[in-house]
Order: structure tokens, then C-alpha cells, then sequence
């Protein structure tokens, strides 16, 4: 790599292709075009603005939004002189966006709109260190000391090119370029330090195991306080392709749809639910229509297998393939947009029952590996050689080895700077040779591609001694159309027991062809007619298990684990000390009424 610092990256790719566009996004029900050149000179004008307010090289900048272009322009714009992005999840509650704000020493805030704002104003004594307040979507009127984008924006006219220019020349490679705070799943949430050299090697290494194209498009719909949101931009700008920006993630369908991207990334949850509901429409039209889609799905799954192998499809085959797609598969491809290459899944785990089932559908889902502490990259399958069930091989640059104990570690310039004011956690992370510890358990096979089983801390250990990896458990109990969300428990246990949160549409509707009366939601969950049916959809799928890693006993609850409810974090990941504790009760029960009756 050439640049030292992001900025000249950025400058680069504006200055190579300036009328080709950059990014999309809708406003008012239309679709906007951004080129290069007015990118370019819309995060220059943020940066003189951003300088006009005094912030310096080194200083924090918080982001507290949904992502959108303002979001990313305001990042690089903080970056291209020096100075730290620190965004924060819009899903946070206000004393979790207050930890963030005061433990970065952050001097000045950007909130979206008013949701955000009132969640700041109402913890705003305690924000000692912070000077502005900035908002995208300003209403009528603002309480004192927060300042709308335009007027933001008009602050940073007086400011020259020269003095723009200066402070871009003067960041280098090991600076800060930003400070991202992992999800906390257990305790405070940390901040990691990534640096210019991070983001610029992280982007090229992902560059170089993706097979792009000049023309490709792609949909963004992760939230951009996660640094995997942050990458994708890196890497289309990088590549120079177009980026286009989903209103939110409840309309993400539909501008998949209306963008028709080449490829997108997701985490896995989003891809479950797509399965879920293509599996249950099936299944709900039954007849010839769920014959049809049977006997396709055998087609492709052969097919799938064969190409997994990188072996030939027999002609015969084909055609039988052929047929299947026109009648079936491609209206799923069209669901979404119809010009899908390849997807990209990470940040937590797969169900390779559902890649395989994608792929026999015609869409290869390339499942990869990255954590914060790496630049959320470290491994990804490739276009032409995949194989389900593994995070593929690292990155060019990344080095990857199994330690004693069987955690996965790594080592590379994608690896964080530390943990920003907490030594101690540091050195418990990355130790004097620079290797990264995880905290995954894993395996690497004879082509370098690698295969997590579990999270070291995760591990469940029965009373037998036998070690069961609860995500697998989960994921594979998860399938079943009528099942949300799935905790497994059995730590120095006998058996693994299960809490369970329904699917409520898809229970409703079955529950009422079921002729079932009820008068609450609450009340449905604990219905015994829906208890049967979980048990025997608990049970089939039990069959995909070990006889010590299946359900034996599970209890329904009325909600839906949350980010609100604090059971998870921003990346829909579960918070099990969490969970645990607080239903500790009902998994007692579980057991109690296990002794019972035995």
C-alpha cells in the first residue's frame, strides 16, 4: 500500500474517477446519485467546519445516528484531518451513550435527530468535556448549544484550502483514526483503537479476496457504529463502486429490490429470517407448489455440492437445474433484486444448513470472520473456492494459528492499537509477539480454511464432561419456523435445558387455522397446544444433535429477547450472563421438575 494516511487514499479515488458515482440514497421517495467529486468536496467542507469549531488533530468526534451519507461523510471528514470518529449505536440507552461520550474525552457530538437529541439532553450534565452538539434532521426549534447542519456547515467557510491541506499532511499511519466500542456482551464495553494503517490495510486485504467488478453496486444496511459497516465503505471506496444506502432496516427488502446490488453484506439473522419465510410459504401453499419446490431444491442441492467440490455438473443435471431455476429459484434471486453475484455473511456464526439451502437456490453466501479488535476482518471464503460451514482462509497479510488450549489467534497490521485507557485488557489481548487472542475456539484444515466451533467463554461443560458449543445447539433449534430466539444452558449440568421466545406472526396464524382461542399474546405462549408444537419441532431437530447436546426440556417465554431489554447488544447478539440471571428461576424449575420425575 501507497498512502500513509486515509485522506490520501480518499483523495485519490475522488481525483481518479470524479464523475463516476459514488454513493445513493433516498430522500422524499427518490433515489439520489452522489459523484466522487461532490463526495470529496462535501467531507472537505465537514472537515473545515469540524476545524472551525476547534477541533484538533487527536480530538474525539462522536456519530450518533442510523447509517446514512452524512454519517460516513462526517467520518471521513473527522479522519482526513486527524482527528478520531467514535459512533455510537442509535439503539443505545442515554446512559450508555453518556459512558461512551465521557470515556472517549469526546469535544463534539453529531445526533441524528430528535429521538437522539432528547436521549443526550437528558443526561447532558453529565458531559463535562463535550463543547457542541450538531444535528442532522433539526425540528422546529432546539434547546441551547446545539447547532443545526446547515449552520454547522456555514461555520466552516472562513477556513482556507491551505489550512485544510495542512492538517491532512500532518497524520500518519499509526495515528488514531478511530475509537470503536465493542457490543459488550459481558461487562463495560471497551474501546478499540484502530489507526490509519488499520483501515488502510484491512481494505486492501478484503479487496483482494472478493471478486469485484468496476460496475458492482451494493446495499448498506448494517449500522455504521459497528466497524463491519465500516469496512464495506473502506472497500467501495477503495474499489471505487458504487455504495447505496437502505432508508432502514425495516425497508431493506424493498431496496433490495430498487438498488438490485451485486453483492451485499449481512449478519446472519437477517439471512435466517429469509429463510424462514421462504421455507414456511412453502410449506403453507403445500400441494403441487411444495412438490415443485422439493424437487428443486434436490436439483440444486446436488448441484451445490458438485461445484463445493469444484467438480463438473453433468449435462444432464444442468438442464434438470436450468428448468428448476426458471420455475423456482429465480424469483427468490429477484426477491433480492435479481442481480446478486455473491453475499457476504459475518459477525456471528452461520447455520450451514442455511448456506447450503442459498446455494441450491443459486445464491453463494461467502461467510467470514472479524472481530473489532482486528478491523472486523480476518478471513472470508472466496468466489472460487468456498466451503460451507468455514470462515475460508485469511486475508493476504493476516496470519492465523491455533493456540494449546484450541483459541484462535491472529496476527496482522488489521490488528487494533489497544484498548484506549485500559493497559491491563490490552496486554491481556495481544501479546509481546502481537498475536491477537480471540477468545474463539476453532480448527484449520489442510487448505488454511477455518472452522469456529464455539467462544472459549461460551463453552458449555456438562457434568459428564462433555463440551458442547451452544451456538451450534442454538442455530440448528432456531430453524423451525415457529421458534425467535433460542439460550442453551447446561454449564456442570446433566442434560441441556432451553429458553425459548416464539415467532409471533407465524404462532398467530398457525394458531388460529388451529381453531385456538386466546385473549393475549402472553397467554397463546403458554397455551398447551403450543407447547406441543414446540416440543415436537424441538424434537425433530434434536435429530441433528448428539444425544448429549439435545434440548431436553425448554421454557416458553412471553418476549423477544432486546437490545432495549438489555438480553442484546446492537449486533443482536445474546448477552447470556444477562439472560441467565434474570430467568434464573425458570431454569431451575427446568431441573427441579427433571428430578421430579425421574
Amino acid at each position: 500500500m501507497e498512502e500513509k494516511n486515509i485522506f490520501e487514499l480518499f483523495k485519490k479515488i475522488c481525483d481518479s474517477h470524479p464523475e463516476r458515482v459514488a454513493y445513493r440514497f433516498k430522500k422524499h421517495g427518490q433515489w439520489h446519485s452522489l459523484t466522487w467529486q461532490e463526495h470529496f468536496d462535501a467531507c472537505k467542507r465537514i472537515s473545515k467546519s469540524l476545524m472551525a469549531l476547534g477541533v484538533q488533530k487527536g480530538d474525539k468526534v462522536n456519530i450518533l445516528s442510523q447509517t446514512r451519507l452524512e454519517w460516513v461523510q462526517c467520518d471521513f471528514a473527522t479522519e482526513n484531518i486527524g482527528s478520531v470518529t467514535v459512533g455510537i449505536y442509535p439503539s443505545n440507552l442515554a446512559d450508555d451513550c453518556a459512558y461512551i461520550i465521557n470515556h472517549s474525552e469526546a469535544v463534539l457530538l453529531i445526533v441524528e435527530n430528535q429521538e437522539q437529541l432528547d436521549k443526550i439532553q437528558s443526561v447532558r450534565q453529565q458531559l463535562q468535556n463535550l463543547k457542541h452538539i450538531v444535528i442532522f434532521d433539526a425540528p422546529a426549534s432546539l434547546p441551547d448549544g446545539v447547532i443545526t447542519w446547515d449552520e454547522f456547515l456555514a461555520r466552516g467557510d472562513g477556513v482556507s484550502d491551505d489550512e485544510f491541506y495542512q492538517r491532512t499532511q500532518s497524520v500518519e499511519s499509526d495515528d488514531l483514526a478511530s475509537i470503536v466500542y465493542t457490543s459488550g456482551t459481558t461487562g463495560v464495553p471497551k474501546g478499540a483503537m484502530l489507526t490509519h494503517g488499520n483501515f488502510l490495510f484491512t481494505s486492501w486485504s478484503v479487496l483482494e479476496c472478493l471478486h469485484i467488478e468496476e460496475h458492482f453496486e451494493t446495499l448498506l444496511f448494517l449500522p455504521l457504529a459497528h466497524v463491519f459497516a465500516r469496512i464495506i465503505v473502506f472497500t467501495s471506496m477503495r474499489a471505487g463502486f458504487t455504495l447505496a444506502f437502505a432508508e432502514s432496516i425495516e425497508k431493506v427488502a424493498e431496496n433490495l429490490r430498487e438498488v438490485r446490488p451485486h453483492f451485499f453484506a449481512s449478519v446472519p439473522r437477517i439471512y435466517e429470517k429469509v429463510y424462514e419465510r421462504i421455507t414456511s410459504q412453502v410449506a403453507d401453499a403445500g400441494g403441487v407448489k411444495q412438490k415443485l419446490f422439493n424437487w428443486a431444491l434436490e436439483v440444486g442441492t446436488r448441484v451445490s455440492e458438485l461445484k463445493e467440490k469444484r467438480q463438473p455438473v453433468p449435462a444432464g443435471l444442468a438442464m434438470k437445474y436450468k428448468l428448476a431455476d426458471k420455475l423456482v429459484f429465480h424469483k427468490i434471486r429477484e426477491a433480492l433484486g435479481g442481480r446478486v453475484v455473491f453475499t457476504i455473511s459475518g459477525a456471528a456464526p452461520l447455520n450451514v444448513t442455511i448456506a447450503r439451502f442459498f446455494h441450491a437456490c443459486g445464491i453463494l453466501i461467502l461467510e467470514g470472520l472479524g472481530m473489532t479488535e482486528n478491523t472486523s476482518f480476518t478471513n472470508v471464503n472466496r468466489f472460487e473456492h468456498y466451503k460451507f460451514g468455514t470462515v475460508g482462509p485469511p486475508g493476504p497479510g493476516i496470519e492465523q494459528k491455533i493456540a494449546d488450549d484450541g483459541e484462535i489467534l491472529f496476527r496482522g497490521p488489521n490488528v487494533m492499537k489497544g484498548y484506549y485507557k485500559n493497559p491491563e485488557a490490552t496486554k491481556e489481548t495481544i501479546d509481546k509477539d502481537g498475536w491477537l487472542y480471540t477468545g474463539d475456539i476453532g480448527e484449520i484444515d489442510e487448505d488454511n480454511f477455518l472452522r469456529v466451533t464455539d467462544r472459549k467463554k461460551d463453552l458449555i461443560i456438562t457434568a459428564g464432561g462433555k463440551n458442547i458449543a451452544p451456538q451450534r445447539v442454538e442455530r440448528i433449534i432456531r430453524t423451525s419456523r415457529y421458534i425467535s430466539q433460542v439460550v442453551a444452558y447446561g454449564d456442570q449440568k446433566k442434560f441441556l435445558v432451553a429458553l425459548i421466545t416464539l415467532d409471533r406472526p407465524q404462532v398467530e396464524t398457525w394458531a388460529t387455522k388451529e381453531g385456538i382461542e386466546f385473549s393475549s399474546w402472553e397467554e397463546l405462549t403458554q397455551h398447551p397446544k403450543v407447547r406441543a408444537l414446540i416440543e415436537k419441532e424441538v424434537e425433530e431437530r434434536n435429530k441433528q444433535l448428539a444425544s448429549f447436546e439435545t434440548i431436553k426440556r425448554f421454557a416458553i417465554l412471553p418476549e423477544d429477547f432486546s437490545i432495549e431489554s438489555g438480553e442484546l447488544t446492537p449486533t443482536l447478539k445474546l448477552k447470556r450472563k444477562v439472560i441467565t440471571e434474570r430467568y434464573k428461576d425458570k431454569i431451575e424449575a427446568l431441573y427441579a421438575e427433571a428430578e421430579a420425575t425421574a
